[in-house]
């Protein structure tokens, strides 16, 4: 069993910059990969980024060179950094870990980004 509690939304200017962090609990954190995925007032939920153990990244299009992940694993943590952030940022962020091996996905309550100006 994983716990995740996201924290680090708000509300920010067109180009500004917030940090999400994620702090995870619980066993065999080692196993999971962590992610962030967010969903819009209409839309699907999407991937925005995910990172390993070993710290292999995935990110998606719409945030490459603008959002960074990163992982803390001393600290069972993981973070998003968002800069440059555009209105279509606005959305619920959701912090995500999820093991191919156990076969499990856990799942943040979410944090509200708004990004207006």
């Amino acid at each position: 069993q994983v716990q995740l509690v996201e924290s680090g939304g708000g509300l920010v200017e067109p180009g500004g910059s917030l940090k999400l962090s994620c702090a995870a609990s619980g066993s065999n954190f080692n196993l999971y990969s962590l992610g962030w995925y967010r969903q819009a007032p209409g839309k699907e939920r999407e991937l925005v980024a995910t990172i390993t153990l070993g710290g292999s990244r995935k990110t998606a299009d719409s945030v490459k060179g603008r959002f960074t992940i990163s992982r803390d694993n001393a600290k069972n943590t993981v973070t998003l950094q968002m800069d440059n952030l555009s209105p279509e940022d606005t959305a619920v962020y959701y912090c995500n870990a999820h093991s191919n091996y156990l076969g499990k996905d856990y799942w943040g309550q979410g944090t509200q980004v708004t990004v207006t100006s």
